[in-house]
């Protein structure tokens, strides 16, 4: 069992989550709201990542974090280290592909808001902001909650993307996705398993506990 590997994973999951949620949560309610001409073309490129092959998505970003390129040129000059084959590396690009993944479950609770509610808000002389953290978070969590589940095991579970940007460095960029490929390729069939199995267990554990947790804020909400 590749416990660095592991712990690489659960730490970049979290990372992720720390970094993407709040702009997902401010992009996905401005989808909800707004009615701006082209909005399916934002939509779209945000779902990309979506139908895309994990290895182009990952070609992308690898270019884009090369040394001749604007992010990889910038990061360099300013910290003196390469983006591409880093941990940093890695955060940036499990961002961008889970991306919809954090957007599109809170997007669809944002849109179940009743728009008498907004208008019941106005009404009362709600700020903007107030309206925001006592009535649409409060009324999007089931939204939100489900967002953080399916990035943190889409995150743990990444091969393809992971590989093409951070490669297979041992403590900085080799995940338990990579981990269990690497086992494979040398027969060793009985760690694979085992940490296969381990990925499916916490993978089916976060979805279960979040689906009951939904479930019951849910049947809270509605119950008399």
């Amino acid at each position: 069992m590749d416990w660095t590997a592991i712990n690489l994973s659960g730490k970049l999951a979290l990372v992720t989550l720390l970094f993407l949620m709040p702009p997902a949560i401010f992009t996905a309610r401005w989808l909800a709201m707004t009615s701006l001409r082209g909005k399916h073309w934002i939509e779209g490129l945000l779902a990309l990542p979506l139908v895309l092959p994990p290895t182009v998505v990952g070609y992308y970003l690898l270019v884009a974090m090369g040394g001749n390129a604007f992010l990889g040129g910038w990061f360099e000059a300013v910290t003196g280290s390469t983006l591409a084959f880093s941990f940093t590396g890695l955060v940036v690009a499990s961002v961008i592909f889970n991306i919809p993944f954090a957007v599109q479950p809170v997007q669809r609770a944002f849109e179940a808001i009743s728009p008498e509610i907004h208008e019941a808000a106005k009404c009362c002389g709600l700020t903007f902001w107030q309206a925001f953290f006592r009535i649409d978070l409060p009324l999007a969590w089931p939204g939100i909650l489900s967002a953080c589940v399916m990035t943190f095991a889409h995150t743990l579970g990444e091969f393809g993307v992971v590989l093409m940007v951070g490669g297979n460095i041992p403590g900085e960029t080799k995940t338990v996705a990579i981990s269990i490929y690497d086992r494979v390729q040398s027969f060793d069939f009985g760690s694979a398993g085992a940490m296969s199995l381990l990925l499916l267990v916490i993978s089916l554990a976060t979805i279960g506990v979040s689906y009951g947790l939904v479930a019951r804020l849910m049947k809270r909400r509605h119950s008399p």
